[in-house]
């Protein structure tokens, strides 16, 4: 099976990929993948970089392809932030190792699956780098556009661009359905309500809480009849987003937090361990403060998506007001209860209400508290 078959509904982009795969004239050092939010960019990242180790463009079935595709291969390496952003010591690091030669592949390829969580001084480093690669390193990084508010024009001037499309809902039925071997009627409503989220498609189909932590925000709209209900929406979404954090890093954070012990001397006698286990606070205080950062980004990940789901459901609402039709809505599953908004709320109040949600995406990732955005949010959504 070829490495491409994951990317979803991206002919027409993986051409130039293809063509680069199997032609070294075709080839440049550096690519930017921008794409919407489950367009798939970092998939189809790495499923270049397996067609560029590997000798026939990317068959799938070589050593070259499972092992870039599976994450273990020795000269791709990708750079996945848990946290709120890539600090500059991560890229340095990075930088250092794309200079290498090749150990066993054809190419020293680097991933970066957001560069638009790059700090300034990351950028910087990693600027350096692809003004002036080594012959055999290649960059792909990937971004939600190639706007200077996501990569850096200096960057982006010296990249090739990739650009990818909401992938459509028939085409992530049928991963789901053939690949995934979900059936079929499950497949096509997942897709139909994921806003081409491949990976959101996958989930829903798959895990029950996530469709029963769907169900309730989108109960949410039509079920602000007061203030006490608007903190106590508050609460729940709060609430939600820190237990679905906690519950991704419970085990791994407990695993790491051991295997530093064990690294540091943890249970060992003898000359030299007490001078370990001193040196080891700071470790321990580092990985505290990495733990912590990837907490915050799950937990409003957790919120994104919700806030993701409203606004499609405030958009359903105007496209019903405004009687377009030929448009999609992005919850069918939810049409009666748009309809309903709709007759209980003007144009100008549902406008005003998708954007207070937009607003509070916004503020999220200006660091506002989130308890403080959401429940200025609910108030706007009560209120209209």
């Amino acid at each position: 099976m070829s490495v491409w078959a994951d990317v979803v509904g991206q002919g027409k982009a993986i051409e130039p990929l293809l063509a680069a795969a199997s032609s070294p004239s075709a080839m440049t050092h550096a690519w930017l993948f921008t794409g919407p939010p489950g367009s798939g960019r970092s998939v189809a990242a790495r499923a270049f970089a397996a067609a560029l180790q590997c000798g026939t463009g990317g068959c799938g079935e070589c050593q070259a392809c499972r092992t870039v595709l599976a994450g273990t291969h020795a000269d791709v390496r990708e750079v996945v932030p848990e946290g709120l952003s890539i600090s500059v010591s991560e890229m340095r690091a990075l930088v250092q190792i794309a200079a290498r030669r090749p150990s066993s592949g054809r190419w020293q390829i680097v991933i970066i699956a957001d560069a638009d969580r790059l700090t300034e001084g990351a950028a910087n480093a990693l600027l350096k780098a692809v003004e002036e690669p080594s012959a055999q390193t290649v960059f792909l990084l990937c971004a939600p556009s190639d706007h200077p508010d996501d990569v850096p024009i200096t960057i982006r001037s010296r990249c090739r661009l990739v650009a990818l499309r909401t992938p459509s809902a028939p085409a992530i039925a049928d991963v789901l359905h053939s690949r995934d071997g979900i059936d079929r009627e499950t497949a096509d409503w997942a897709a139909s309500v994921c806003g081409g989220h491949v990976g959101r498609a996958r989930r829903l189909a798959r895990d029950t809480s996530a469709r029963e932590r769907r169900e309730r925000v989108l109960a949410l709209p039509l079920g602000l009849r007061g203030f006490g209900d608007v903190f106590n929406a508050a609460d729940e979404l709060i609430g939600t987003a820190e237990a679905e954090a906690a519950d991704v890093a419970g085990t791994r954070d407990a695993a790491e937090r051991e295997a530093l012990a064990v690294a540091m001397g943890a249970g060992g006698t003898g000359k030299g361990v007490a001078a370990a286990q001193r040196g080891a606070k700071a470790a321990e205080r580092e990985l505290e403060r990495k733990q912590k950062s990837r907490a915050t980004r799950n937990q409003r990940d957790s919120l994104d998506r919700a806030l993701v789901d409203l606004a499609g459901f405030y958009r359903d609402v105007l496209t019903v007001g405004f009687e377009a039709s030929g448009v999609a809505p992005t919850h069918p599953d939810r049409a009666a209860d748009a309809r309903q908004a709709a007759r209980l709320w003007s144009p100008e109040a549902t406008l005003n209400r998708l954007e207070a949600v937009l607003a509070c995406r916004e503020a999220l990732e200006l660091n506002v508290k989130p308890r403080i955005a959401v429940e200025a949010m609910l108030t706007a959504l009560y209120q209209g």
